[in-house]
């Protein structure tokens, strides 16, 4: 049997653990996106969730978890009886791999009983298995994009659509959506990123007693995972009993008129997009208020619920990472708090059920509170707080100081405790919420250890660096052909996961059967092989495999001139726009993205080629102009960059976007570096500009047989997209 690691055994995180609590309480909050970097524990304390979550009674024999008292009427197992007897089992912790197929997500024709037994049977898919328990994608920024619509359309209508190989079938698939990420390695797509309810951004501790807590922990566990599991059992089943209640309490907590328009007034203050934000933080502090033990929802439960719901919703751009004002969400809550109506244990602002230390896992302590047991001083919780109380007035304890945060900023204590209201404001606060575009949340000013230095450029050929305007919308750049490279948005590719265009007789082994065309290729000759019965008689060459289309993702390369010339005349603010709106073209067709400036006597890689289009942004931001133009230096440093690339990443195509105006002032035959670009997709966006012009950059596109396009068009475009927008 496998043993996973107790939730109550998890060292901080206490706004996560509050998120996937509040989920526990009620399913309508609707999951929670979990951001941070690699090793804090983000799958470890997902994974420990799944156990803390009330049985579900299900149909016996069901395939899709159809509830007895109110059975879907159109399960594919059904018809079912309501109100007939069920069965109880755990709440389904159901993981979608980042590499799974469409047939494994959504279901499929049974090709074992079609092929043996000759009927059209359905196979159920992991959004069935799903249903009524908790769907969770790790590394769900990596998903592939078709598989991401079929995630967004079941998460919106709660009801999964399969119309494929004869197959039409419909069943509920209703879920807790749990996704982990880490934004290195690139964002989420606006749509699924709205489907997340909350979110939470976590960062490792960098106290070292904390970080020794959780080694010492992890290694207890790894040593003996049953006895380790044993010693949090008590603490385990107090919280599973309190999420229940809390659960129970759910539909007799009011919503009180003033709290709702608080809520109105605070997601219209920070300009949400649509109104599923109103809907989420309601749902939120309600189960706050459940778990908290009100029969009322309080300006408490609002402050922690807009918190978790309103950080990824507040992005006006995609450079910007998910972050809050908290100042400016306190100022709205004061200004709308009115008269709170107190609820049952609110009379002392704890607010929790049991506040006398009498309830599982709450203010005075839960199991271990003398500290010899898990929790208490001496245990290894050493957490003398319940989940979410945050020692808010419980049992004579004071709010801890602004400044007893952790300073990762995700208020961590040694267990389970903080009230994430009570943190400080740096907690969910990142520089983002007042950042333009290209900040991130994180450091990425300045260039990282990899990045290599200038190439002799002295100090005083880089003293200048232009502002950047508002990016704008780009034509598509994709590369010619038809690649098989990585899934993505931008050139026609043929690949493994794309949609079906046809079918044809495989080469080699048969990668992906498609059963359609096989069964008619078959069906003709049943008679004369001498078919008997309801068995398809196949052979070899029936086989066909499907033939997939769809769009790839590229290796989109810029190569920047930085020199002085493209400094003139406010021409670098025009530059550094076009090359910002191109991108967030990038960043929307699931690019990789690389960054090679040059000027003075050299060229440099701002920036390796990577997945975070955000850090680009950010490198562009702060690229400073100034001295010669050493044209040769740039091709042929992108040339090294695009080789070694290849030998990285050999089914990625490559596109050159090439921004210059075309002049070479300084050392390096242009005509040999660009040889060396020779059979790479190109693109050369011309900047010269002004009355005379003397057409460089045409000649330095036709040697590199690439794409010539006016520095002016992109602004054209970008200027009819904005027009158009302010007539609609």
């Amino acid at each position: 049997m496998i043993v996973t690691y107790p939730f109550s055994a998890v060292v901080g995180l206490d706004d996560l653990k509050l998120a996937l609590v509040l989920n526990a309480v009620s399913p309508r909050v609707g999951g929670v996106l979990v951001r941070g970097e690699k090793g804090t524990a983000k799958s470890t304390i997902v994974r420990a969730l799944a156990a803390q979550l009330p049985s579900v009674a299900v149909v016996p024999g069901c395939r899709f978890a159809c509830d007895p008292a109110a059975p879907d009427p159109g399960c594919p197992d059904g018809p079912h009886e309501p109100g007939a007897e069920g069965v109880e089992r755990p709440a389904a912790l159901v993981e979608l791999p980042v590499g799974a197929s469409e047939d494994r997500l959504a279901g499929s024709l049974d090709v074992e009983r079609a092929l043996t037994e000759g009927v059209k049977a359905f196979e159920p898919g992991l959004l069935a298995a799903a249903h009524r328990g908790v769907l969770y994608v790790d590394e769900v920024n990596l998903l592939h994009d078709h598989l991401v619509d079929l995630l967004l359309d079941a998460a919106a209508l709660g009801t999964c659509y399969v119309e494929r190989e004869s197959v039409s079938v419909r069943h509920a698939a209703r879920f807790l959506l749990v996704g982990t990420m880490n934004p290195e390695e690139g964002e989420l797509r606006p749509q699924l990123l709205d489907r997340f309810g909350l979110t939470v951004e976590v960062r490792a501790s960098r106290d070292p007693e904390e970080r020794a807590e959780v080694v010492r922990r992890r290694l207890a566990f790894e040593a003996d995972a049953a006895a380790f599991a044993a010693r949090w059992a008590a603490e385990e089943s107090a919280l599973a009993a309190r999420i229940a209640a809390a659960r129970a309490r759910v539909p007799g907590v009011r919503l009180p008129d003033a709290r709702l328009r608080q809520i109105a007034t605070v997601c219209a203050a920070f300009e949400v997009d649509g109104l599923r934000a109103d809907l989420v933080t309601a749902n939120a502090a309600i189960a706050h208020a459940a778990w908290q033990g009100r029969d009322a929802v309080t300006t408490e439960d609002v402050r922690a619920a807009a918190r978790l719901s309103l950080p990824h919703r507040r992005r006006r751009d995609p450079f910007d990472a998910p972050g809050l004002d908290e100042r400016l969400l306190e100022e709205l809550l004061e200004r709308t708090a009115g008269d709170d109506e107190p609820g049952p244990g609110d009379d002392d602002g704890g607010g929790g059920r049991g506040d006398d230390g009498s309830g599982p896992g709450n203010g005075a302590g839960g199991p271990g509170d003398d500290g010899s047991g898990p929790g208490g001083d001496g245990g290894p919780g050493n957490d003398r707080r319940g989940l979410g109380d945050g020692g808010r007035g419980s049992a004579g304890t004071s709010p801890p100081p602004a400044d007893a945060a952790g300073p990762d900023g995700a208020g961590m204590g040694a267990g389970m405790g903080a009230d994430p209201a009570s943190a400080s404001a740096s907690a969910s606060a990142p520089a983002s919420a007042s950042a333009g575009p290209g900040s991130g949340g994180r450091d990425h000013a300045g260039p990282p250890d990899s990045v290599e230095p200038s190439d002799g450029a002295p100090p005083g050929d880089a003293h200048r660096v232009a502002g950047v305007a508002a990016p704008y919308r780009v034509p598509l750049l994709e590369v010619p052909g038809l690649g098989e490279g990585a899934a993505g948005r931008r050139s026609r590719s043929r690949t493994r996961r794309g949609r079906s265009t046809g079918s044809r007789r495989p080469d080699g082994p048969i990668g992906d059967l498609h059963v359609p065309a096989t069964l008619l290729a078959a069906a003709p000759h049943q008679r004369g092989r001498g078919r008997h019965g309801t068995g398809l008689v196949l052979r070899g060459d029936d086989l066909r495999e499907v033939v997939r289309e769809g769009r790839e993702g590229n290796l989109v390369l810029f190569v920047v001139d930085a020199s002085g010339s493209m400094a003139a005349r406010k021409r670098m603010t025009a530059v550094k726009t076009a090359v910002l709106s191109l991108l967030l073209d990038a960043y929307q067709r699931r690019d990789k993205i690389g960054l090679i400036t040059f000027q003075g006597t050299g060229a440099r890689v701002a920036l390796p080629p990577t997945s975070s289009v955000e850090a680009g942004a950010a490198r562009l931001r702060s690229l400073p102009t100034g001295g010669r133009t050493p044209l040769a230096a740039g091709l042929t440093r992108a040339a090294e960059v695009l080789r070694v690339e290849r030998l990285r990443d050999p089914a990625r195509r490559p596109l050159l976007v090439l921004v210059t105006d075309g002049r070479a002032t300084a050392g390096g035959d242009v005509d040999r570096a660009a040889a060396l670009l020779k059979g790479t997709a190109s693109v050369v966006v011309d900047c010269e500009s002004g009355p005379v012009r003397l057409g460089l950059a045409v000649r330095l596109a036709s040697r590199l047989r690439a794409r010539l396009v006016p520095l002016d068009s992109l602004a054209d475009l970008g200027a009819v997209v904005r027009d158009y927008r302010k007539a609609a």
